[in-house]
């Protein structure tokens, strides 16, 4: 593969990874709040904690998100995602383990996500 080549398949990963959390984030806050109330409650989590969670984790998701556009110390960038998937994960695994069977994959869909996110951090050339 020419550098060229690289150079836009690693900027490409970058902001796939980005548009996932800047989306995941703005989606989790402002488009579908009631779907993260509604897991939520169904671990008997609700008031300021579930708002705590559904507000926290979508304004991390964001910082997350605009985090990869600035290229800066992507490789740490890289495992905070990485710690914030396997947190993310261990909880709705615990609350609801249908999630993995889920026909959308909502969780299954991160064994990729962990795989481009290792990609992202061993092309990453921190600044």
């Amino acid at each position: 593969m020419t550098a060229t080549k690289q150079l836009m398949l690693n900027k490409a990963a970058l902001y796939s990874l980005s548009f996932l959390w800047l989306f995941t984030g703005l989606t989790s806050i402002f488009l579908s709040p009631n779907f993260g109330y509604e897991i939520l409650a169904n671990a008997m989590i609700s008031g300021w904690l579930a708002d705590l969670a559904v507000w926290g984790g979508g304004v991390l998701d964001i910082v997350i998100g605009l985090w990869l556009l600035t290229s800066k110390r992507i490789k740490l960038c890289c495992l905070v995602q990485v710690v914030v998937m396997l947190v993310y994960t261990a909880l709705l695994t615990i609350i609801d383990a249908s999630f993995w069977l889920h026909p959308f994959g909502p969780l299954t869909k991160n064994i990729p996500i962990f795989v481009l996110i290792g990609y992202v951090y061993v092309s990453a050339i921190d600044r």
